[in-house]
């Protein structure tokens, strides 16, 4: 089991930034990636960035590249979501998760923290 608590949230106005934290605890050696997504309401979870716990390699979702980056401190087990330039269309609860190569799944989830974007 691996369990993922997020921290960050809030609201901001467009244009401004916020970072996210999930920390992570319990069978941490079974990480292979780690990612945060965003539900929006009405809408499905959608992919925001990852980021692979061995080497760092990341990617984006279309929408938020050159605004998000995905950074990661394995010492902490701790993955961060710096979100700058934010629209009122970031508006969402955005979830932790991991990605874990035994079950090819993302398959952990943390809470969710809500993020709110005012025009």
């Amino acid at each position: 089991q691996v369990q993922l608590v997020e921290s960050g949230g809030g609201l901001v106005q467009a244009g401004g930034s916020l970072r996210l934290s999930c920390a992570a605890s319990g069978r941490t050696f079974s990480i292979y990636a780690m990612g945060w997504f965003r539900q929006a309401p009405g809408k499905e979870r959608e992919f925001v960035a990852r980021i692979n716990w061995s080497g760092g390699s990341t990617s984006y979702a279309d929408s938020v590249k050159g605004r998000f980056t995905i950074s990661r401190e394995n010492a902490l087990n701790t993955v961060y979501l710096q979100m700058n330039s934010l629209k009122p269309e970031d508006t969402a609860v955005y979830y932790c998760a991991v990605y874990r190569s035994a079950t090819i799944l993302w398959d952990y989830w943390g809470q969710g923290t809500q993020v709110t974007v005012s025009s």
